[in-house]
């Protein structure tokens, strides 16, 4: 049996069976004893490399004494292991970091000569106040099209910048579009006109189009909900299992928006508002 078995650590398939149950009902715990076994492999590697440069082969040393000598850096490498600010703290970190489990900054827009409104910054707080306001909506819209909830939230903020830039009627009052669904031919209800960019040829174009308006926000996610789950071209969007990354980029697929970089913007908000959304 080798040591990395004998420890119980994640190369002996039983155990790596035990993590995966606890990593579906306690994730951090999860990260926190794999972190630790990732730290008690390095001690032992260490000690093994300190041993070989500090001592030669002699002729007591039979597979007996290697044998004990493992079990003895093993046991050393095992008490060594989990000490506060040691290595497994910096590992639990970084891997809580990209599982999306420690919240991270909130990102912030950058302008560019074509779009100089992304200079518009996101403050926590504010934020925070949109993922939690349109909560129960979202969550009736993923209950009738499966969509997780806060996938809808962050493509809401990132089409209405948090809500700094939701569509407005000509004299000033709010539309309640969340979503820039515009307002094609069979649209029988309220409409609002207003400028937006679109990409024709890679090359960013004003113009002037028509909205959907509604009576409220709820309204902006329910109609949003039917939309994807009405509409044939947003069939893919409804595939079960996706993450961010791969909800944008079907959407982007499916033709909802002109921006060639759509995916990647929506995919960054879309993650932001799920770091936000385990703070609430």
């Amino acid at each position: 049996m080798s040591s990395l078995q004998s420890a119980g650590l994640a190369g002996d398939a039983q155990s790596l069976a035990a993590l995966r149950t606890r990593a579906a009902t306690d994730p951090k715990a999860a990260v926190r004893e794999v972190a630790k076994q990732f730290e008690a492999l390095f001690m032992q590697e260490l000690m093994k490399s300190m041993r070989a440069a500090t001592l030669s082969s002699g002729m007591l040393e039979n597979e007996g004494s290697k044998l004990g000598t493992d079990l003895l850096d093993q046991q050393f490498a095992t008490q060594m292991t989990g000490l506060p600010g040691g290595l497994s703290e910096a590992i639990t970190r970084q891997l809580e970091r990209q599982m999306g489990m420690t919240p991270g900054p909130i990102p912030v827009p950058v302008a560019t000569p074509l779009q100089p409104e992304r200079a518009w910054r996101i403050p926590d707080r504010h934020a925070a106040e949109f993922v939690q306001q349109h909560g129960q909506a979202a969550q009736a819209a993923e209950a009738a099209t499966g969509i997780p909830a806060a996938f809808m939230i962050g493509q809401a903020a990132h089409e209405s910048g948090w809500g700094r830039r939701e569509i407005r009627h000509a004299d000033g009052t709010p539309s309640h579009n969340l979503f820039g669904i515009k307002a094609g031919p069979d649209w029988k209800g309220a409409v609002a006109e207003t400028t937006t960019t679109e990409y024709v040829d890679g090359r960013a174009i004003k113009t002037v189009a028509r909205f959907r308006a509604y009576a409220s926000p709820a309204e902006s996610f329910a109609d949003y909900a039917r939309l994807m789950k009405d509409s044939p071209r947003y069939q893919r969007v409804l595939a079960p299992g996706q993450d961010a990354g791969g909800f944008a980029a079907s959407l982007q697929r499916a033709g909802y928006a002109t921006d060639p970089a759509y995916a990647e913007k929506l995919t960054r908000v879309i993650n932001t508002a799920l770091r936000l959304q385990r703070l609430t």
